[in-house]
């Protein structure tokens, strides 16, 4: 399993023809990636980066990077367990990075929507989770229980008490990652879990009363089947769910299954495997009264949408605490280093928690945003939702419509069929074909400057 390029030959003549290109080239939840961030040398305050900017609607998101395992395709930034004392000094940490970060945003800064992520939040025991709130609130100034508050579980920390804790201070949205109801596809995605399992924590997300319930599904594991898919897909929708996320198995390196041998090339099976149970799974909830957010998410008509789902978002700044999490302004996208290999991760969670006060209050590593990185962020994060962008908002924006920015994608777009050309007028957006190819879609509207600093990003 691999999501390479190569060079198909043509039949008749044994010559090259079109490089295939696999639908799978990057899942693109923000624009530009982390790996494209370097260290900045000027080390800019930030209460510099921040001034002028808008802050009367950002986004609060609080990384906690610890998880009990760490699924075979994850590679987000978390080390697996935690030795005594760590999650409380983590804590202590971010109570810390929280003063000069909240002085640096002035204030007026208030915040509409707020998340909990990692690694697995629900790490945290019970008093921990109190005290993550609590530097929300306290520290940040987020009314946790006045704006959408979404936290990410696992099966096996979806506890009662845990989730007494996130109800009771205002959580609206709760994503709990299941990727698989049948226990030989867990295993195989090295998710150690049964069925039983998640099925009674699922029953105690109900029961805490939490409006929202997000689950996640992954599609492509080794061994599913459409029968073995749907099984999945019919055990979700017996929870009604308000939304469910379908992810496709990604195979990345320095992960569990990324250390099986591979000769790089794309697998163009797989591919097919992918896209045949992504279109069955997109069919069957659309048929039982769902609908299509983006290629990845569905939420149950009439459900309540919970804001704090999605952090792409076009204008609003995002402010982070924790390693591991990122900030962004108009100007300046931040965070601290970023890995997959275990040992680099432990060095970098070692080195945030013994942080003074003082060093959180500038910028280290990211990116600087110019007006075509900005243009690219902006057509990314509105084009990858199933309603599209308005053209004229971004012509208000940037002084010209996409045509003109980027002629050749969007040619490219259209000639393959991804682009929806019933739009109603005024709108760009992609059509089912378009959406199934979203990974390909993201990807073609990176920069060259941030492609290339993608390639050279050493994941160690």
């Amino acid at each position: 399993m691999s999501t390479a390029s190569t060079t198909a030959t043509g039949p008749a003549t044994g010559r090259p023809s079109t490089p295939y290109r696999s639908p799978y080239q990057s899942y693109v939840y923000a624009y530009p990636h982390k790996t494209a961030y370097r260290p900045l040398p000027e080390r800019p305050a930030l209460r510099e980066v921040w001034a002028g900017e808008k802050t009367d609607a950002l986004s609060l998101y609080l990384h906690v990077p610890f998880c009990e395992v760490r699924c075979g395709f994850c590679n987000l930034f978390t080390r697996i367990g935690a030795p005594d004392g760590l999650t409380g000094a983590y804590l202590d940490a971010l109570e810390r990075q929280a003063g000069p970060v909240r002085e640096a945003l002035g204030e007026g800064a208030r915040f509409a929507a707020a998340a909990f992520g990692g690694g697995t939040p629900t790490f945290l025991t019970a008093a921990e989770l109190e005290r993550l709130c609590d530097v929300a609130e306290e520290r940040m100034g987020a009314d946790l229980r006045a704006v959408p508050l979404s936290v990410e579980a696992s099966p096996s920390t979806a506890t009662a008490d845990r989730l007494s804790v996130l109800a009771e201070r205002g959580t609206t949205r709760l994503s709990i990652g299941v990727q698989s109801f049948v226990d030989a596809e867990a295993r195989a995605a090295v998710r150690p879990q049964r069925r039983a399992d998640v099925e009674a924590a699922l029953g105690r997300v109900r029961e805490a009363g939490i409006p929202v319930l997000n689950i996640d599904l992954i599609y492509g594991i080794e061994g599913q089947t459409t029968a073995t898919w749907q099984r999945s897909l019919d055990a979700a929708l017996a929870w009604e769910p308000e939304e469910l996320y379908l992810y496709p198995l990604y195979v990345r390196p320095l992960t569990g299954l990324g250390r099986a041998p591979s000769d790089g090339a794309p697998d163009r099976a797989w591919d097919e495997q992918r896209l045949t149970l992504y279109r069955h799974g997109r069919d069957h909830l659309l048929a039982h009264g769902y609908e299509q957010v983006s290629m990845r998410m569905f939420r149950r008509r009439g459900a309540p949408a919970a804001a704090a789902a999605d952090h792409a978002c076009q204008t609003d700044g995002m402010v982070g605490l924790g390693c591991g999490a990122r900030s962004y302004t108009s100007a300046l996208h931040y965070s601290f280093d970023y890995a997959v290999d275990m040992r680099r991760i432990r060095a970098i969670v070692d080195d945030y928690v013994a942080r003074p006060a003082e060093s959180f209050a500038r910028a280290e590593v990211g990116r600087w945003m110019d007006v075509d990185e900005a243009r690219r962020r902006h057509l990314v994060q509105s084009l990858l939702q199933a309603e599209g962008m308005e053209v004229a908002a971004y012509t208000a924006r940037f002084g010209a419509p996409p045509a003109e920015h980027f002629p050749a994608e969007l040619a490219a777009f259209a000639e393959r069929g991804w682009l929806d050309e019933s739009a109603a007028p005024g709108r760009l957006r992609l059509s089912a074909e378009g959406l199934a190819h979203s990974d390909a879609v993201g990807p073609a509207l990176f920069s060259p400057a941030v492609r290339a600093a993608m390639a050279a990003y050493d994941l160690k």
